[in-house]
């Protein structure tokens, strides 16, 4: 097999490729992510995941290049990563009682050869008072993550049920990206 190569910083990522038994190099991308809101969200995910792979597979064209880009969103208007603890309140807020998206879009790039998939899991979230979500942020650094919550860390307060790849949550949909590096 090709040397594997990530080409991602995600701390999370790397735990999940790690986990999955896999040998491979980190090497984040320095690929601008676009941020085109009439493209749809799934192909945005994918063409960011895409850019990502695709810069860092230029200099290294043996080997299997991994770019991945995850959004969180709800009624199709992504939630980033909160700019002030204010900004992740009030998305914690949009989020309690309700179901959201979390679509992660990921391209192995091997040469001038790419490959890429997406995958949608649907997250039901608890009814949160304010009180609860202050206690969940004084628990999670809500700062770096999109959605301003991570499913793998306290989840169980904020979430109701996850309707689909849980791991997809996390950031990487470990099951169909080992599926398609077994194909490469």
């Amino acid at each position: 097999m090709a040397q594997i190569i990530l080409a991602s910083g995600s701390p999370r990522r790397r735990e999940m490729l790690a986990e999955a038994g896999l040998d491979f190099d980190v090497i984040p991308s320095p690929a601008e992510e676009i941020h085109d809101v009439d493209m749809p969200l799934h192909l945005l995910c994918e063409e960011n995941a895409r850019l990502k792979a695709v810069e860092v597979a230029k200099d290294h064209p043996e080997a299997a290049v991994i770019g991945a880009d995850t959004l969180v969103y709800i009624d199709q208007t992504p939630l980033g990563k909160p700019k002030s603890e204010q900004e992740a309140r009030e998305t914690l807020a949009k989020l309690s009682g309700r179901a959201h998206q979390v679509c992660t879009g990921v391209c192995i790039a091997q040469g001038e050869t790419t490959n890429s998939f997406h995958c949608i899991t649907e997250v039901v979230f608890k009814t949160l008072t304010p009180e609860l979500i202050q206690d969940y942020m004084t628990k999670v650094n809500v700062m770096d993550k999109a959605g301003s919550y991570a499913v793998q860390e306290h989840g169980e307060m904020i979430i109701d049920e996850v309707r689909g790849d849980y791991d997809n949550v996390v950031g990487l949909p470990i099951t169909q990206l080992l599926e398609k590096l077994a194909e490469a």
